[in-house]
């Protein structure tokens, strides 16, 4: 999704124009920089957090000379998601995995595998 699309979806979802839908998203990224430049998170509930990390100096490598070369400290800015979004991402996933969890836990209520020893592969390659 670009801007113009978030835009658009925006200015959709609040009944304002797309020009105004682009200002805000436009002040929203300021902001956000402007946070990021003097070092402060910023927080999003249930979106995550942006956050400057520091990196310090160190020596690397030129790949293209084999030359130690020393890079100066920089800062960069880092996005952490929240949990919830996180979990949102991956709700499809884990509903599959509970579902296949549920159907291959019914087939083993007997509590045996073929060959009649529990513990799984790792029993069987053992045995």
């Amino acid at each position: 999704m670009n801007v113009q699309e978030l835009a658009d979806r925006l200015a959709g979802a609040h009944e304002v124009s797309k020009a105004d839908a682009r200002a805000m998203i436009d002040t929203l990224t300021m902001a956000i920089a402007e946070a990021a430049r003097s070092g402060d998170e910023v927080a999003l509930p249930g979106f995550g957090k942006f956050k400057v990390r520091e990196r310090k100096a160190r020596e690397a490598r030129n790949p293209q000379t084999g030359e130690m070369v020393k890079v100066p400290p920089s800062r960069k800015l880092a996005f952490l998601p929240a949990k919830a979004l996180k979990d949102s991402m991956n709700e499809d996933s884990v509903a599959k995995a509970k579902a296949a969890a549920k159907s291959s836990g019914a087939e083993a209520a007997g509590g045996k595998t073929s060959g009649g020893k529990t513990g799984g592969a790792r029993a069987r390659a053992s045995a």
